[in-house]
């Protein structure tokens, strides 16, 4: 079973759960396998290619500051509040072209309602910023 760069497996650095709703965005262009990166999944675990208002859990690649400025409000206006999203971007190791870094995560992702609570490495290349609505912001919750 592949395990995470830091040998912890993968779906669990996620918080990937049995039954879970994924969506996987921007892999493709990452030159990713991504069912090869996560490895073995908890059970029922289901993986698309699009984000709805029924996905638990979005992982998304970028190298790009404004397909991840477009992405996220995307993903504000279209995931339920108690949704996950992972931002990954590559690290300055890896050598690879971006304008991505955790800071410009941050930087996008603060005023749309989001806040960034773990970071991780997902790959040798690739780090991790998990981000969830501010809890204020949340459904049911009171400002």
């Amino acid at each position: 079973m592949p395990v995470g760069y830091s040998g912890t497996p993968l779906p669990k650095k996620l918080g990937i759960r049995a039954t879970m709703r994924l969506a996987v965005l921007g892999s493709e262009r990452a030159g990713l396998d991504y069912a090869a990166l996560l490895g073995a999944l908890p059970d029922g675990v289901q993986i698309g290619s699009a984000a709805g208002r029924d996905t638990e859990l979005v992982h998304l690649f970028v190298t790009r500051r404004d397909l991840l400025e477009q992405q996220l409000g995307t993903l504000r206006g279209t995931l339920a509040d108690s949704a996950v999203v992972w931002v990954s971007w590559p690290k300055q190791a890896a050598k690879v072209p971006t304008n991505v870094t955790e800071d410009v995560i941050r930087e996008l992702a603060l005023p749309l309602g989001f806040v960034d609570v773990k970071v991780c490495a997902v790959s040798a290349v690739w780090s991790g910023l998990k981000l969830v609505v501010r809890k204020a912001l949340r459904s049911g919750h009171g400002a």
